[in-house]
């Protein structure tokens, strides 16, 4: 299946790699379709693109690349949403929102974006954790240069 992409032009998508949000995400609800994709020769970021309207793409990154001692825990209804099973069926990713100075760039911990591989199920989890921030530093504050 061919698709549209916001970074990569047009592209052909394995459709057995579609990932699905049953309720979309917030602010894009009608969206319920994504495919993540790899960035070329960079391991830590993804995109994660609409297969429905080009324009809506989102920059990804494991919050354990940043934040070692990053945890949250899902609740049973989340489990159920998502079809959960195991442990390492499950993927977590942060939305990035990065900056022209990349050292300026975040990521959102309090909202992560959970994965079921298997299922193919995906969710934003609004955590409301007050030890995570919506706009977290990917660099390090010790390597930030304040």
């Amino acid at each position: 299946m061919k698709i549209q992409t916001k970074y990569f032009g047009e592209v052909e998508i394995n459709e057995q790699h579609i990932m699905t949000f049953p309720n979309g995400l917030p602010g894009f609800q009608n969206q319920k379709q994504f495919i993540l994709m790899d960035l070329p020769d960079n391991p830590v970021f993804q995109i994660l693109q609409s297969i429905e309207q080009e324009t809506v793409a989102f920059v990804l990154a494991s919050p354990y690349q940043f934040y070692q001692d990053y945890h949250i825990d899902l609740d049973d209804s989340i489990l159920e949403q998502l079809s959960i099973t195991r442990p390492e069926d499950v993927r977590v990713y942060g939305i990035l929102t990065l900056n022209d100075d990349f050292e300026k760039s975040t990521i959102n911990l309090q909202a992560p974006i959970i994965l079921n591989d298997k299922k193919h199920l995906a969710k934003q989890y609004i955590t409301n954790d007050p030890n995570y921030a919506t706009r977290a530093p990917i660099v390090p504050v010790g390597k930030q240069g304040v």
